[in-house]
């Protein structure tokens, strides 16, 4: 099994940075790709970034593209969402995710059915 671990959320007001994070523990050998998912209230989850966990381009959703930076270190098994520039439309919980057996491509990395383990969230909440 794989635990997701996410960390970081908090109130910050429009305009605010926060930077997520999600430690990575378990079974971790095959993971291929990692994702940072939210959801607002009466909203649809949806795939905000994700990063192949060896070397590879990671992706965004339009709506954080220059705003939002993911990243990884793998000497800690880590995962980070850096949110910049935030809007009260960032207002969410934040999901981290993994994947197995094969990397991130442009076509399935914003799939929820795409990752078998999830973190518990983390709220972030930005007011204006």
């Amino acid at each position: 099994q794989v635990q997701l671990v996410e960390s970081g959320g908090g109130s910050v007001q429009a305009g605010g940075s926060l930077r997520l994070s999600c430690a990575v523990s378990g079974y971790t050998y095959n993971i291929k790709c990692m994702g940072w998912f939210r959801q607002a209230p009466g909203k649809e989850r949806e795939g905000v970034a994700a990063i192949p966990t060896g070397d590879g381009m990671p992706y965004y959703t339009d709506s954080v593209k220059g705003r939002f930076t993911i990243s990884q270190d793998n000497a800690k098994n880590t995962v980070y969402l850096q949110m910049n520039t935030l809007t009260p439309e960032d207002t969410a919980m934040y999901y981290c995710a993994a994947a197995s057996g094969t990397f991130c491509s442009s076509y399935n990395w914003g799939s929820r059915n795409r990752y078998p383990y999830w973190g518990q969230g983390t709220q972030v909440t930005v007011s204006s």
